[in-house]
């Protein structure tokens, strides 16, 4: 079993998930940060982080892959599929503001998804059954809400979730520099965005 296969129970899971949680928030601040900063921030040891990610490269694939995955459960967790697609995508800017240290360390270096999808072949058969590979819940709820009149049908259904990335990584970073209050980052993402997106009548 490799050291990115340990399971996510007990201690060992506990140490797990709170060295990639650290290491999520601080190289989503700062790209140069060592090991041993990870480590500070995790409250382990320098040698137990290296019983778990033997090296830095090991480290920042399995924090891309649990990143994904935070983003994945938070998504499913607004439930985007139900009800009005306006009020979806309310739900679904909450729900991604509060994964907002994780979109920031996706997002905030272009190389770190670069990295990691090169090494993720989409054709491989591990990769079947993969949503992230087979399907956008993100997207469809935009094409929902173009079908339905709710959203301006004009604009491509990438562009408006590439805005929405850009508006929410843009207010998570003002929240962690102090320019926004963090309770207010969802609000103002929800108006700015809404002003831009929405069909008009």
């Amino acid at each position: 079993m490799s050291t990115t296969e340990i399971p996510e129970s007990g201690a060992r899971g506990r140490t797990r998930r709170a060295i990639l949680g650290a290491a999520a928030s601080v190289l989503a601040r700062d790209r140069g940060a060592t090991l041993a900063d990870i480590a500070e921030a995790a409250d382990v040891g320098r040698s137990t982080l290296h019983r778990y990610f033997p090296d830095r490269r090991e480290l920042m694939n399995a924090v891309v892959e649990d990143s994904l995955e935070a983003m994945g459960r938070s998504v499913a967790a607004a439930a985007i599929d139900d009800g009005p697609p306006l009020e979806a995508m309310r739900r679904l800017v909450a729900a991604l503001v509060d994964v907002g240290d994780r979109i920031m360390f996706l997002w905030g270096d272009p190389r770190v998804l670069a990295e990691y999808t090169a090494h993720a072949d989409p054709g491989d058969p591990e990769c079947e059954g993969d949503e992230r590979f087979t399907d956008d819940p993100v997207l469809r709820l935009i094409e929902r809400g173009q079908a339905e009149g709710v959203f301006d049908p004009d604009v491509r259904p990438a562009w408006i979730q590439h805005v929405l990335w850009a508006m929410v990584y843009t207010g998570v970073e003002d929240a962690d520099q102090g320019v926004l209050p963090r309770h207010g980052v969802t609000a103002t993402v929800i108006r700015t965005f809404e002003n831009g997106i929405l069909a008009r009548h």
